[in-house]
């Protein structure tokens, strides 16, 4: 017979690769020992069958075998040795240890130091009472207290002393406290009152409790009790995803450090948008918060590159890393986040990983990809943005740009706080945009000059700055063409040219019935009056880029500003300009013909004169009913003095030509 483990169906319930069932665990095993009777047998004294665990799968025979405490090598089945089970009492008394303050630990310790000095003496001869009274004399302590210290540590090993002597209060109310008595369904209903994610006060869940348990006639422990109970039973990840939510369970967790010493400036960048807390009036005379949408180097922690706009949009981001790239050279990767105004189709079309909007097949390839980036997203935990993942968000943090700009004092007096309760003590005045421009620049330059940085890089001494000039002096930086970041990087309109060369631009509204009006000679001779303009919105007073419809480059347009109504030295200069210009296109008109007008029409073919119709009927003038009688006239001079004139000078010209 063969000798081993066998199980019955019952005993394979729960193993793995197993059905869940009693039917199907036994039609598995079964087909297990189909073929080999001697796997399967009848248990002695009882109806079930049994079978072999050689005839079960690896994975369930190392199941039972664990069960067994034993574990299948190649030189045989090896038994483990069995675990020791903890002493209670023992388990209570570190319990205790660990539930005790610094204090209490300190006081016990000493009683530890007192013991075994008395322990010593008793060793050495001494009868427990002598010892007990030499001991205290030379500690100072009472000889009674010492005893009682003795006889309670002699039933417990030496390294438990610690613990064991404790303060009795605190071992017995550890004993105890878990003796109280509390019904089991009042202690349900305290659990889901105070875990809810409207995160009520322990003390209300107590207050409703009382009320219910009057009710229902509970028996309830005090409040200090159900307090322990919650710390003790309920672990604190629980209660923070019950009463905070999963992205608060998820902060709990260590974030991860990551290292930038194998990285180069420039090398990769992260950019975030920052809310300001500062009133500024906008262009259009509306008073709003801007928001700033920063690129930072990763390698250095230096802002590179900025623009402040009315919201995040796609026109802040793709300005600034236009700035960034003609300043520094093009970076080769991106960590930004996953919102619209960041992950749209211009900006990361073409992306399979965009997890924005739907990917198409024939999605156009947008900004970043088209100019080589390797685009990297940010993590989304629970519906919210994971910013840790980005060291741009420390830069908005405690002394960060909020210190420097919204804190300047360009911004004094219109500074909001971040929160209702952090506002200052007066009415915000907002600031004009102008003045919080410079507030911007200013800021950015001083948090990059900063010396003392505690960063990887910075190691404590250096700036943001000196960090990233020290590694990108180094470095082969490739930088793009102008015409390839216009084609890219600008906002574009299409606009009607009017016959003198100028147009308007609609992207610059209207600001105190003012427009943006812009001119260019080379758009004179422009066959269509329809031309795409590509420019910055945020420097409309520069000169803009005009191309025609299908991206041919035509030539640049400098925005004309409108002049006072008794300005005359701008009019004489007006005027000037105009007279300039005349002169010089009378001189290009003057070259472009080189015949006058005698000559063209000399030279022009003449057309013969038609002959008149053959007359076929002739009716005779009558004046009265009869035949006017002919009377006789008097021939006059074939021509006439001018008419011989100049038919003299016509043959003059003509053997002239000859």
């Amino acid at each position: 017979m063969r000798g081993g483990i066998w199980v019955t169906v019952q005993e394979c319930i729960g193993l793995p690769n197993l059905p869940t069932s009693v039917p199907g665990i036994r039609k598995h095993l079964e087909e297990f020992v189909s073929g080999n009777e001697e796997l399967t047998r009848k248990r002695t004294g009882s109806k079930a069958f049994e079978y072999h665990i050689s005839a079960l799968p690896p994975e369930v025979r190392a199941a039972v075998l664990k069960r067994h405490n034993q574990v299948e090598t190649t030189s045989g089945l090896i038994t483990l040795p069995e675990r020791k089970v903890a002493d209670p009492a023992r388990t209570r008394l570190w319990k205790c240890w660990e539930q005790a303050n610094a204090a209490q630990r300190d006081q016990a310790s000493e009683r530890v130091r007192s013991v075994v000095l008395m322990a010593e003496l008793v060793e050495s001869g001494l009868k427990v009472r002598a010892a007990a009274d030499v001991a205290a004399g030379n500690l100072g302590i009472s000889p009674n207290s010492l005893r009682r210290w003795y006889g309670k540590a002699q039933k417990h090993p030496r390294s438990d002393w610690g613990p064991a002597l404790l303060d009795n209060r605190l071992i017995e109310r550890t004993a105890t406290a878990s003796k109280a008595d509390f019904d089991e369904q009042a202690w349900e209903f305290f659990k889901a009152d105070y875990l809810r994610l409207e995160q009520p006060a322990m003390t209300k869940s107590y207050e409703r409790l009382e009320l219910a348990a009057s009710k229902h006639s509970w028996t309830i422990p005090s409040f200090d009790t159900v307090r322990r109970r919650v710390e003790k039973e309920i672990p604190v990840e629980v209660r923070v995803l019950m009463r905070e939510g999963e992205h608060a369970l998820h902060r709990l967790y260590p974030a991860q450090k990551r290292s930038v010493a194998n990285l180069r400036a420039l090398e990769w960048i992260n950019g975030d948008g920052y809310h300001h807390n500062v009133r500024v009036t906008w262009f259009n005379g509306e008073v709003l918060r801007p928001k700033t949408w920063f690129w930072q180097c990763v390698y250095s922690r230096k802002i590179l590159g900025y623009r402040v706009d009315l919201s995040e949009n796609t026109d802040s981001i793709r300005l600034s890393l236009l700035d960034v790239i003609r300043q520094y050279g093009k970076p080769k990767e991106a960590t930004i986040d996953n919102t619209r105004a960041a992950a749209n189709k211009t900006m990361t079309g073409g992306l399979p990983n965009r997890y924005r909007f739907k990917v198409k097949p024939d999605d156009i390839e947008g900004i970043l990809p088209m100019l080589g980036f390797n685009v990297h997203w940010t993590s989304v935990v629970a519906g919210k943005g994971w910013g840790q993942a980005k060291p741009v968000e420390r830069a908005f943090g405690v002394g960060g740009l909020g210190e420097y700009i919204d804190k300047s004092p360009l911004c004094a007096g219109a500074y909001t706080g971040p929160n209702p309760m952090q506002k200052p003590d007066y009415k915000p005045k907002p600031i004009n945009v102008d003045t919080f421009m410079q507030a911007v620049a200013e800021g950015v330059a001083m948090f990059n000059a900063a010396v003392g940085r505690d960063t990887e890089i910075c190691a404590g001494k250096l700036s943001f700055n000196e960090a990233f000039d020290a590694s990108y002096r180094q470095q082969i930086i490739e930088f793009l063409p102008d015409e390839q970041l216009r084609m890219l990087m600008l906002s574009t309109e299409a606009v009607t040219v009017q016959r003198d060369g100028s147009f308007v631009l609609k992207a610059g509204g209207k600001i105190q019935q003012q427009e943006n009006r812009y001119i260019s000679e080379a758009l004179r001779n422009m066959r269509t009056h329809k031309v795409v303009v590509r420019f910055d919105p945020q420097d409309l007073h520069s000169k803009v880029y005009c191309y025609t419809l299908d991206g041919e480059f035509i030539c640049e347009a400098k925005c004309e500003a409108p002049v006072a109504f008794g300005d005359t030295q701008q009019a004489r200069e007006h005027s000037r300009l105009r007279t300039q210009m005349v002169k010089a296109t009378k001189k290009a008109a003057k070259a472009q013909v080189a015949m006058d007008m005698l000559e063209l029409t000399e030279l022009m073919g003449r057309s013969p004169e038609p002959e008149a119709p053959q007359r076929q009927v002739v009716r005779m003038f009558n004046q009265g009913n009869t035949v006017k009688k002919v009377q006789p006239v008097e021939d006059e001079a074939e021509f006439s003095d001018n008419e011989i004139a100049f038919q003299q000078y016509i043959s003059k010209l003509a053997s002239q030509q000859k």
